[in-house]
């Protein structure tokens, strides 16, 4: 069972989705928001899959990709920081996040 955009594992998510710029995925597991225009143009010259559209488009490709993903699957948000690169990430769902229904069932 695969949990639906509305529940609860998908708040932050919802709720970052409207300042994201560009949407990315790895084709395994990382899935990325992107927040900053540096950051998007990063992940369109690097990433196999990236995405833009309106915000309920981005949030149901996120889905698709979430439920398409390997079980490492998580969602973060990036924003572009020069000085410390590694601060600029922000989890929105973790990896074998206890709230995903897929990870209840195990």
């Amino acid at each position: 069972m695969e949990a639906s955009i509305k529940h609860p594992l998908w708040a932050d998510v919802r709720k970052n989705i409207n300042s994201t710029l560009l949407i990315a995925w790895d084709e395994c597991h990382k899935i990325y928001m992107a927040l900053d225009q540096h950051e998007a143009d990063w992940f369109k010259e690097n990433y196999p899959k990236t995405f833009t559209g309106t915000a309920d488009e981005m949030l149901a490709t996120l889905h698709s990709w979430y439920i398409s993903s390997c079980p490492l699957r998580l969602v973060s948000t990036v924003r572009h920081n020069a000085t410390d690169p590694n601060s600029g990430y922000e989890t929105m769902i973790a990896q074998f996040d206890e709230r995903d229904p897929v990870m209840e069932a195990v």
